[in-house]
């Protein structure tokens, strides 16, 4: 099977063969097997995620120790399914339930700053995936091997600057984009756009296992990969009209 190459580790081309080897012989996979669990990690998130809304709402103690534990919980979870991935079946929904402890306090922090920004992310999140998706599926998108390489060194980059933005603040310093005011601005659009454009590279990925008939258990892993960069997408959008919002008050 051949698949490309993409930024997205869980979409790797050494992960997805390793991945059809070990599910070989166990049914076909589908796109619309891939779409409805994605929807069901998704509920899973949205459900959890709720949870912690209401109890941020409610101004309880519970809170940040579920945030936390979510927030590790998804982080551990996350690398299991990538080196685990033969059972994805499991490890993805217990990851998605994580990860919406986490999204769910982190959503609610910022709605209590900036109201209505939350429903806002969610929407353009959902317009910004649609949009990628119609240009990948008309060929106006395509992962060519030029833009495999460069989505894939500017994703290595937003990785590396975060990285440099927890360390400087483990000393003090502040170099968030939040700290840098309309470069950071511009930083954090471009962020946006790269991860947008990821999904380019997961549909592809997506699209080649389904063409080569890769096992249907990879159904699973690859609802995990692309919920994975959809959050991120989410997450960077929240942060953006964060920014947006903050320079107008």
């Amino acid at each position: 099977m051949n698949f490309t190459k993409t930024s997205n580790p869980v979409f790797s081309q050494e992960r997805l063969q390793n991945v059809a080897r070990e599910f070989a012989g166990e049914g076909v996979m589908t796109v619309k097997g891939v779409a409805t669990k994605t929807l069901l990690l998704f509920l899973l998130v949205f459900l959890t995620g709720s949870i912690t809304w209401k109890l941020f709402a409610a101004g309880s103690t519970a809170l940040m120790p579920l945030m936390i534990g979510g927030g590790i919980g998804a982080l551990v979870l996350g690398f299991l399914t990538v080196f685990k991935a033969n059972i994805a079946y499991i490890l993805a929904p217990l990851y998605a339930i994580c990860e919406g402890l986490l999204l769910g306090a982190l959503s609610a922090m910022y709605e209590a700053q900036f109201h209505g920004i939350v429903s806002l992310a969610m929407f353009s999140t959902f317009a910004v995936s649609a949009v990628i998706f119609f240009c990948y599926r008309f060929g106006i998108l395509r992962a060519s091997s030029t833009f495999v390489k460069v989505i894939s060194f500017a994703t290595l980059g937003i990785g590396v600057f975060y990285l440099i933005s927890i360390v400087a603040s483990l000393f003090g310093a502040n170099v968030s984009v939040f700290s840098l005011g309309k470069v950071g601005l511009i930083i954090q659009a471009i962020i946006v756009i790269v991860a947008a454009l990821n999904l380019v590279l997961d549909f592809n990925s997506i699209e080649a296992g389904v063409e080569s008939e890769a096992p249907a258990q990879m159904e699973w892993y690859s609802a995990f990969g692309l919920m994975v960069t959809l959050i991120w997408i989410y997450l960077e959008i929240l942060r953006l009209i964060a920014l947006f919002a903050g320079r107008r008050d």
